[in-house]
């Protein structure tokens, strides 16, 4: 009859009874991070309207949030370690939330970046620490493999709430509206927070290395830059001295994780195949998939001519496959394989990238929803069991640590597929040719030839908009190409990698 009043154990483990409800207050972080990261790029041509920034400062606004979450990753995985990672996951998400306000408040485009840029530093504490805390909470291998499938499922589910609401709110209120959506969640996850999460944290954690932060957040920071200012302008002198200082920090940081007694980051987590196999093919993957996903919204608008609403559900397929894939990777990691789920998965997307070099302005939605359902289905597959890999490869004393190197391995692949599939695009469209009259803006950016055709006469302007319009899909076709071959090459290297990886059984 006690036993009834204990926690369920699993071969001596401890099981905590409120361990769903706190994983339910994780995965409100997790939709944070996600519903924010998608809505600026349709709030961004209100933003500019609003507050006129240049285009530099425009590029800041969107990039700078990224950079920053980038490079301070590792950093606050390692402090959710040394102090707690309850403590600082529910420190980040009240400032995430305050600093929300002062995104959707900001009168000019200084105060703008430096909004983003503080929102970055709040973002980098929330995604390590969940999934730290996760490894803590479900000490039972396959309830774990089924959490982290939730939690990957609902960072999908963001992804694709993010434009739907977005597009919403921009078609009915201001542009900052789409900042304070993140109030109510934050105030949900730390209320509950407080009561359900359980504090973890590294027994000897060590001391927290200021300068080896230093190193990580000038090494990420200027490598990202270096490569999105060179697919942007070329390779520039300050582009070249950036990315050769950030190497250099990098370089340095790695060098000083070495000889610390107590690293920020335990670098010999990455003699571990299957660790450093699943990290590479987490940041290839995304590199793959971010260009087509960047261009997309605007092939959507701007070719299909649809509504950002409609853009929004429009991407809905590829959240559907990623939530019902997440779910059910656990299961089928177990049944045939690691290597087999996330290489079959790598290919699946591969192949849905490679159908995408098809579309033109007139495809019919069946083609391009079927595709994106099946890039969700092979990513959910692929990123839930990597996570749940780089997980198990590491003790739960540094899962902070382990799981920061995860999510930069995310945004490092973003970045650089922004930047390298992006200059594909950007590319092939400056080259287009368009009737005589053509203003210089056109060429800049499809956005600028929808802009500019307002003031010509309707024939130049059906012209030039057609011109635009078929340059940037030719650019689009290229990028998917490349993104497709990015994939399939992973596909083939994950499977060589991940060879006798198996995900745990018991714990």
């Amino acid at each position: 009859m006690t036993s009834t009043l204990r926690p369920a154990t699993v071969t001596g483990v401890e099981r905590r009874p409120s361990r769903w409800l706190a994983l339910s207050v994780l995965v409100l972080a997790v939709l944070l991070v996600a519903v924010d990261a998608t809505v600026l790029g349709l709030a961004t041509p209100y933003i500019s309207e609003d507050l006129k920034p240049s285009g530099t400062q425009l590029l800041w606004i969107g990039d700078v949030y990224s950079f920053v979450i980038a490079g301070l990753l590792v950093s606050m995985g390692s402090l959710g370690d040394r102090v707690g990672r309850k403590r600082v996951l529910l420190g980040g998400a009240t400032a995430f939330g305050a600093v929300s306000v002062l995104n959707a408040y900001a009168t000019t485009p200084e105060l703008m970046i430096a909004a983003r840029a503080l929102l970055g530093v709040a973002g980098a504490t929330l995604m390590p620490a969940t999934l730290a805390l996760i490894r803590n909470i479900f000490p039972d291998p396959r309830e774990r493999s089924l959490a982290v499938g939730i939690w990957g499922a609902t960072a999908s589910a963001g992804t694709a709430v993010g434009p739907v609401a977005g597009g919403f709110l921009l078609e009915h209120l201001w542009w900052g509206s789409v900042f304070l959506i993140n109030l109510p969640v934050m105030a949900v996850l730390v209320l509950v927070g407080v009561r359900t999460l359980p504090e973890s944290r590294n027994p000897r954690p060590g001391p927290w290395d200021p300068l080896s932060v230093a190193l990580s957040l000038a090494g990420v920071i200027g490598v990202v830059y270096a490569v999105k200012d060179a697919a942007a302008h070329g390779p520039t002198p300050v582009a070249l001295a950036t990315g050769l200082l950030g190497a250099a920090a990098l370089h340095g940081f790695v060098r000083r994780q070495l000889t610390l007694p107590t690293p920020l980051l335990d670098m010999r987590l990455f003699r571990d195949r299957g660790f450093s196999g699943a990290v590479l093919a987490d940041l290839l993957t995304v590199l793959g998939m971010s260009g087509l996903v960047f261009f997309l919204s605007q092939y959507l608008q701007l070719v299909q001519g649809r509504a950002p609403f409609e853009a929004g559900l429009a991407e809905v397929p590829a959240a559907v496959g990623a939530v019902a894939a997440g779910l059910a990777a656990g299961r089928a990691g177990r049944r045939f394989s690691v290597r087999a789920v996330v290489s079959g998965g790598l290919a699946a997307v591969g192949l849905a990238l490679a159908a995408l070099t098809k579309l033109s302005a007139s495809t019919g939605y069946p083609l391009l929803g079927a595709a994106l359902l099946v890039v969700g289905v092979g990513a959910g597959f692929s990123f839930t069991v990597t996570a749940d890999v780089i997980l198990a490869a590491v003790p739960k004393e540094q899962a902070g640590a382990a799981s920061a190197v995860s999510e930069t391995a995310y945004e490092l692949g973003a970045a650089l597929g922004i930047a390298l599939l992006g200059s594909i695009v950007t590319g092939v469209y400056r080259g287009f040719t368009g009737p005589p009259g053509t203003p210089a803006q056109a060429r800049e950016s499809l956005g600028g030839a929808v802009e500019a055709v307002s003031a010509l006469p309707r024939p130049t302007a059906e012209a030039l908009l057609t011109a635009a319009r078929d340059s940037f899909v030719h650019g689009l076709h290229l990028a998917s190409g490349a993104g497709a071959a990015v994939l399939l090459a992973t596909a083939a290297a994950a499977w060589f990698l991940l060879k006798g990886r198996r995900l745990e059984e018991t714990p």
